[in-house]
């Protein structure tokens, strides 16, 4: 089964989603699950799991109705409160609701860079550990020094980390700290990690296989095929490729890899890890 792990579904609104900016026209329309399926169609793939794209539960809840009427919606990354001081009642509450896989805070749109360590965030982050939900981690590569602190206060807590950390990606520059800190964070068993989101960090006019090729190389070495997961990040991913475009690129950077190695990223790993 393949599996694509990190996409996104809404309703736009340019006051609920503000973070679409002025040269984002792409994204500036509706995007639901009839949109995706004929993409997942193209490319073989069997099912999706969303991922919240505004911070609030009513965004969650949508979500998760999304999923009970669509096959193609197999779980949801959503949004709580975590830092909240009724996050430990908000929670119970949503122990039980079916698909919901994982929770996600969008460490990286903080004004402070710290905020993934903050005492109340992590107190949260202690709640979900007999949950079995995820959390998926969403950062920057500046934010790396800080979440393999935050990995270290939570050992029995398994996370995905977003987008490889979100390295500036360009032909001039490889970004050896990412290397070095993702080498690092991947040290930690209990973190997997998305092949996803790459293209958006390229700041080249264009880019290639080659150019993503010393990103690929450093997530594959450092996290293996069993800790690694294929997602899209659709639509946002259309800023820069269309999605059979990127499923391409991924199939040809894996094709060095066993077939067993493949379906692993390609979905095993998503299925074992989200509950799938």
């Amino acid at each position: 089964m393949r599996i694509d792990s990190h996409q996104h579904f809404w309703k736009y609104d340019p006051i609920e989603y503000a973070w679409i900016g002025p040269d984002h026209s792409v994204l500036k329309r509706h995007y639901l699950p009839d949109d995706l399926e004929p993409l997942l169609d193209s490319k073989r793939i069997d099912g999706c799991i969303a991922v919240q794209a505004r911070q609030t539960v009513a965004e969650t809840d949508w979500l998760l109705e999304l999923a009970s009427e669509n096959d193609i919606v197999r779980g949801v990354v959503g949004w709580l409160p975590i830092q909240a001081p009724d996050f430990e009642r908000i929670l119970e509450s949503y122990r039980d609701r079916e698909g919901l896989v994982g929770l996600r805070h969008v460490i990286q749109g903080e004004p402070d860079d710290a905020f993934i360590l903050r005492s109340d965030f992590n107190d949260g982050i202690k709640l979900l550990e007999d949950t079995g939900l995820i959390y998926d981690i969403l950062i920057f590569e500046r934010h790396l020094p800080a979440t393999i602190e935050f990995v270290d206060r939570h050992p029995n807590q398994q996370f995905v980390l977003d987008h490889i950390a979100k390295p500036v990606i360009k032909s001039d520059r490889f970004d050896e700290n990412w290397r070095l800190n993702i080498i690092e964070l991947a040290r930690r068993e209990n973190v997997a990690c998305k092949l996803s989101g790459m293209v958006t960090e390229v700041r080249d006019n264009d880019w290639n296989d080659a150019l993503l090729a010393p990103y690929f190389e450093t997530a594959l070495n450092a996290f293996g095929p069993e800790r690694l997961l294929f997602g899209s990040d659709w639509p946002v991913c259309l800023l820069r490729s269309e999605y059979s475009q990127w499923v391409e690129c991924l199939e040809r950077a894996l094709s060095a890899f066993s077939a067993d190695e493949q379906a692993a990223i390609w979905g095993r790993n998503a299925q074992r890890l989200y509950g799938i």
